[in-house]
């Protein structure tokens, strides 16, 4: 059975995004030669989480909080190609037991960005892209800590396609599916428990495969952008949460979340700032 943890590991209940650039998993590219900031903010609470099948609460725990801060930097090496640079910083807390949260420099992502495909079909204008992600852990953060851990501890490649279909008048769909591929993490123990015994102190993350289906559509003479979204992650491997017990970096992990995104831009598109507002809900 699936280990179904909520959103202290990959969502949040509401992000605020203040945006002057685009990300991995949208339609928009940057110039060649420009390069724009965004900072993005993320903050998660749970009180319960799922153990299998079985839904659960933790005294020991009490109300779990999971705050992120990730600047990101984007550049356009040519119209059609981008890199997206981003390192997160992470604060944990809970109200209750005896555990410590933690806070620091999580992992430093590096993605390009290409479009491949740019044509006019029927009454709108058919985009294809390509996304090839790495990330690494920037600091030495503690892995086997779950769930005030700063993160999985491991490399990460993902490889992207996007495909993103927009009427003329304004109104588009996008869908994206990611394969992320995921290395080992050192514990600080040289014994754990997975479907088995294993006396070693390296713990292999699963890899997962992410999906997203957005509809949205630009208005005021696309100077607004309005988009719902649904995001969803299905590990491919790894074990449940064991009956009073922690997780740990070899567990299981289903992740759904919707969104609701609304940007703004004040002046020519790609030409100037614009502010965005995400607010999601995160599930399962």
């Amino acid at each position: 059975m699936n280990s179904k943890l909520l959103s202290f590991l990959f969502g949040s209940l509401a992000i605020v995004q203040i945006s002057f650039a685009q990300t991995p998993m949208d339609a928009l590219m940057m110039p060649k030669g420009e390069i724009c900031l965004a900072v993005v903010y993320e903050e998660a609470n749970w009180d319960h989480y799922w153990e299998g099948t079985a839904l659960r609460t933790n005294g020991n725990i009490g109300t779990f909080n999971r705050k992120m801060l990730m600047p990101m930097v984007v550049g356009g090496i040519t119209d059609k190609i981008n890199v997206i640079v981003s390192l997160p910083y992470v604060k944990t807390a809970a109200t209750g037991g005896q555990m410590t949260g933690v806070e620091g420099i999580q992992d430093f992502g590096l993605s390009l960005k290409a479009q491949l495909v740019d044509k006019t079909l029927g009454p709108g204008q058919l985009m294809v892209f390509s996304n090839l992600s790495f990330s690494t852990p920037a600091s030495n953060y503690l892995s086997d800590y779950m769930p005030f851990s700063l993160g999985f501890g491991a490399n990460e490649l993902g490889i992207r396609g996007i495909g993103h279909y927009e009427l003329d008048k304004g109104p588009y769909v996008r869908g994206s599916l990611a394969y992320l591929h995921r290395g080992a993490t050192e514990a600080e123990r040289d014994y754990y428990y997975q479907d088995g015994s294993f006396y070693t102190s390296t713990m292999n993350v699963p890899d997962a495969l992410q999906a997203q289906l957005a509809i949205g559509s630009w208005f005021l003479q696309k100077k607004l952008r309005v988009e719902a979204t649904f995001n969803t992650i299905r590990c491919t491997s790894g074990d449940d949460i064991r009956s009073y017990n922690v997780p740990q970096p070899t567990n299981k992990v289903d992740f759904d979340q919707v969104g609701g995104f609304a940007q703004y831009y004040f002046k020519k598109r790609r030409r100037t700032r614009s502010i965005g507002l995400l607010q999601s809900h995160a599930f399962r």
